[in-house]
């Protein structure tokens, strides 16, 4: 969640780039003169009783617009304080499930994994990005889940197949894989279940 401090210096990077913009659309139009001279045509408007009328209505416009303005950048800081506390929420749920949860290529490189996939496969999860899990299974593994990939490559919605980790010295561990193309079609979800024959 972002803190008051960061809020402040967000809005701060927007009010340097709202200045930034009107300083490219004309390097002789500057936010100071612009506004001496609007607060110049107000004055001129409401110095004149012919014209007080307009300067009055114009200046009540002017507020409504300001307390719409106020009341839509209040509404995108609830929006965005609610999508970062749901992201978070997603991420807590993802990275603790009781299954683990791999992005991967048709090649089985992995892009993605929660934390139980780490943990089942021995490593942290940032050393394993851009490994393959196939490299992490027996032989006879690795082909079953580059079978269970084709399938669901060939339209199968959603495959299955039990795998054993190959580990070094401690034997194997058996699991169970169930697969479904990535919504983005960049890929394949797979969630293994641990201690499953």
């Amino acid at each position: 969640m972002s803190s008051p401090h960061d809020d402040l210096t967000d809005l701060q990077e927007l009010r340097l780039r709202a200045l930034a913009r009107l300083n490219v659309r004309g390097s002789s139009r500057r936010l100071p003169s612009d506004a001496a001279a609007a607060l110049g045509v107000l004055h001129q408007l409401v110095s004149s009783p012919s014209t007080v009328e307009d300067a009055l209505t114009l200046l009540h416009e002017l507020q409504v617009h300001q307390v719409e303005l106020d009341m839509q950048a209040e509404e995108l800081r609830s929006s965005r304080v609610e999508l970062e506390a749901d992201l978070r929420r997603r991420t807590e749920l993802y990275d603790h499930a009781p299954v683990g949860c791999f992005a991967i290529a048709e090649d089985t490189t992995l892009h993605d994994l929660n934390l139980l996939g780490a943990q089942l496969l021995g490593l942290e999860r940032e050393a394993l990005l851009g490994c393959a899990l196939a490299s992490f299974l027996t032989p006879a593994s690795a082909d079953a889940l580059h079978a269970l990939l084709a399938g669901v490559s060939q339209g199968q919605v959603q495959g299955s197949c039990p795998l054993e980790l190959a580990r070094r010295g401690a034997g194997s561990s058996r699991l169970h894989a169930s697969a479904c193309a990535e919504p983005a079609g960049q890929g394949f979800l797979v969630a293994i279940l641990p201690g499953q024959a």
